[in-house]
């Protein structure tokens, strides 16, 4: 098990369970009044941690090594899933995946980024961070479904689409700018879910959708607070307090209406439980699409825009000019 430096009380636990299972396997000893005990103070302290976590706090399990990434989810939720690749343009992006898949016989398109299990992996994922082909692939797989009447899921997790010059060659702003203006007159449903990083255009490059949620500990945001810090005080060292002034957390997004609602992670965070997780997202889908179904298709594009046009708050100042 991997410990961020907040979690560090919960390991000191778990070292003395795990020496205690060890000391009565080895002694034949009846230790189960200890492991009781000491699961209980686990539990209570789990409670005290996670019961109040910062912004920031949040940013780092986002970003936990042992999350589960968009290829689990898909082959712990899906019957059936065929990988579509390349986006009939330039080649394939390995940040993104997706494909035809069913879940308990519906069938549907489902993609999202992969950010990749180890080094090498995270490499050859360009650590989910996509390039314009990758949005352009995304783009075509929901056209796909549209032309077979097949809802759409998306999984964000990124820390934004690649910034290198090759991508800007390439348009990666009119990618992520076709995305989002296809996407809102896509005529299927479509459903997206943050479950790890949501950062800027990276993340909303798929994230245009009917119903818009956020996994508990995730974060979604114009910037990170890593950048926001380095921008605003030239460090990095005001990372925590970026994080708190963005209010960049699930909590913060679904109050000011730009999320529909908060998927609820296992106590201790998605990596923790990560079969629970699937299972949960895997319910979640399965009503949505029930519902998104029952609307018809010129009503939910209509609520799909309005929706949007009427996010954020503005006002509106008249002033006269005098002749």
């Amino acid at each position: 098990m991997v410990f961020l430096e907040f979690e560090k009380p919960l390991e000191s636990l778990y070292e003395q369970l795990d020496k205690i299972k060890q000391v009565g396997q080895e002694g034949d000893l009846d230790v189960g009044p200890m492991i009781s005990e000491l699961e209980t103070k686990i539990q209570k302290k789990k409670k005290e941690i996670y019961g109040s976590l910062t912004g920031w706090q949040k940013v780092q399990l986002s970003r936990h090594p042992e999350r589960p990434y968009t290829l689990y989810y898909i082959r712990h939720i899906c019957d059936l899933f065929i990988e579509l690749h390349g986006d009939r343009n330039f080649r394939d992006d390995k940040a993104i995946v997706g494909g035809l898949a069913k879940i308990d016989g519906q069938r549907l398109v489902i993609l999202g980024h992969q950010k990749g299990v180890n080094t090498k992996m995270r490499q050859y994922r360009n650590f989910g961070m996509a390039n314009p082909e990758g949005y352009r692939k995304s783009l075509r797989l929901m056209k796909l479904a549209e032309k077979f009447g097949m809802p759409v899921v998306c999984l964000i997790d990124t820390p934004g689409a690649y910034p290198g010059i090759e991508a800007e060659e390439r348009g990666q702003a009119e990618a992520i700018a076709r995305n989002l203006f296809e996407m809102a007159q896509l005529e299927t449903p479509i459903i997206c879910y943050v479950i790890g990083e949501g950062a800027s255009g990276g993340a909303i490059g798929i994230g245009v959708g009917d119903a818009v949620y956020m996994f508990e500990n995730t974060w979604y945001s114009v910037i990170s607070p890593e950048s926001c810090s380095s921008i605003l005080w030239r460090s990095w060292d005001f990372k925590e307090q970026a994080a708190e002034a963005l209010k960049l957390t699930a909590d913060h997004m679904h109050e000011f209406g730009l999320v529909d609602g908060i998927v609820k992670e296992p106590l201790g965070g998605a990596h923790s439980d990560r079969e629970g997780m699937a299972a949960t997202l895997k319910k979640h889908i399965k009503q949505m699409i029930r519902e998104l179904k029952k609307i018809p298709t010129d009503e939910l594009i209509e609520n799909r825009i309005n929706k949007y046009r009427h996010m954020g708050k503005f006002r509106e100042i008249v002033t006269s000019v005098e002749e």
